[in-house]
This record gives structure tokens, C-alpha cells and sequence, in this order.
């Protein structure tokens, strides 16, 4: 009988970091946007962060920076959170991995495109699997609620529901200004949620040396 095959080493954050870092599959996809623009992926992975924060992806302004949440809309989920922005990008306390790691560019009409799905085929299951110390993954908006849930609900829904996902999902609206409205609409968000993320972002901070 012929000796099994030997599995895979598992990656290390820093080998995957690297190789997404240069990863260039949807060079063609970005060059056919308004923008034009080339990849620039922005992997921010940990080999020790409790907390992984899984948004949609980067935005123009975290394209040109190279730093997630790098604008209003990291202002505001900070704020959520309980932090300042030294601790949010100290990468020993939060990690975040977006549905796609490069800003997908501008439809015809100026919106911003949603992530091309290819990313999350090509990286997900391997950067999950590479920081199996995350005890608490914050899901925000609808792409990344879906992926995790396993449920196409609208984010409201999936949000109001927060309860069912503890202790180790919670799910988020995006903390875009665009969602001011929405936050008025539902106060509840911000009197309820809000307290008990910055109570579990706390008590998790607390483990980390």
C-alpha cells in the first residue's frame, strides 16, 4: 500500500499575509471599473488578536492609506467599540479580515461596487483557519453576515437577532455615516448592542498582555 499523501502545513499568518499581500487575480475586474485602479490588497491579520473584525472592503481612502477602517466610518465603529485607534491597530487585540481585501471600485453611476466574490473563494477558509485564537468575530454588514449565518437576511434582521449569535458572532450594521439614518430609525442599536460590544471588547482586551 502506497504511503498516504502528507497534508498540507497549515499557514502562518505571516506566510498568508505575504502571499495576499501579492496576490493579483482581479487586476483585469479593477481595471474595468470607473476607477481603474490596480490591486492593492490590505491583509491585517493576527497570530494573537481576540477580536476579528469582518467588514465588506476597503473603501478608496483605506486603498490609498493601505490601513483599514481608516476613516469616518472606523471613527464611528471605534467609537462602538470602546477604543482609540492605538488599540484598534495594535494587531495582539484586533485582527480584521474583510469579504475582500482590495477597494472593488466605483460602478458606472459612482457606488461603490460590492466585493467580488472570488476573494473570499481564494482567502477566507485559509485566514480563518490561521487565527484559530479569535474568540469574538463582529460581522458587519450583509456580505459578511451572510458567509458567517449561513442566512441571506437583511441586516436589520440579522442585527435585532444579535442575541442568537453570542458568544462568538456578533453582528453589526456598517458604521457608515450613510447609516445615520438607520441608527435614529433604531435606537435600540446603540442603547442596547452598543453596551454589550464595548463590555465583551473590554473583558477580552483584558486577556491580552
Amino acid at each position: 500500500m502506497a504511503d498516504p499523501l502528507p497534508l498540507p502545513e497549515p499557514d502562518t499568518v505571516d506566510s498568508l499575509v505575504a502571499e495576499v499581500g501579492a496576490c493579483r487575480a482581479c487586476a483585469g475586474r479593477f481595471a474595468a471599473t470607473r476607477t481603474r485602479h490596480a490591486p492593492r490588497p490590505v491583509p491585517w491579520l493576527s497570530a494573537s488578536a481576540p477580536i476579528l473584525v469582518c467588514g465588506q472592503a476597503p473603501g478608496a481612502r483605506v486603498h490609498e492609506l493601505g490601513r483599514p477602517f481608516d476613516d469616518r466610518s472606523g471613527d464611528r465603529l471605534r467609537d462602538w467599540l470602546g477604543v482609540d485607534r492605538a488599540s484598534f491597530y495594535d494587531r495582539r487585540r484586533f485582527a480584521v479580515l474583510p469579504m475582500a481585501f482590495c477597494f472593488p471600485g466605483y460602478s458606472a453611476a459612482g457606488s461603490d461596487l460590492p466585493p467580488p466574490p472570488l476573494c473570499a473563494t481564494l482567502w477566507r477558509a485559509r485566514a480563518l483557519a490561521a487565527m484559530p485564537q479569535v474568540r469574538l468575530t463582529l460581522l458587519i454588514g450583509a456580505h459578511a453576515q451572510r458567509w458567517h449565518l449561513g442566512r441571506g437576511r437583511p441586516v436589520a434582521e440579522a442585527v435585532a437577532d444579535w442575541r442568537a449569535a453570542l458568544p462568538a458572532l456578533l453582528p453589526l450594521p456598517h458604521p457608515s455615516w450613510r447609516n445615520t439614518a438607520w441608527l435614529k430609525r433604531n435606537p435600540w442599536f446603540e442603547a442596547e448592542v452598543v453596551p454589550e460590544l464595548r463590555a465583551r471588547v473590554a473583558a477580552l482586551l483584558e486577556t491580552v498582555a
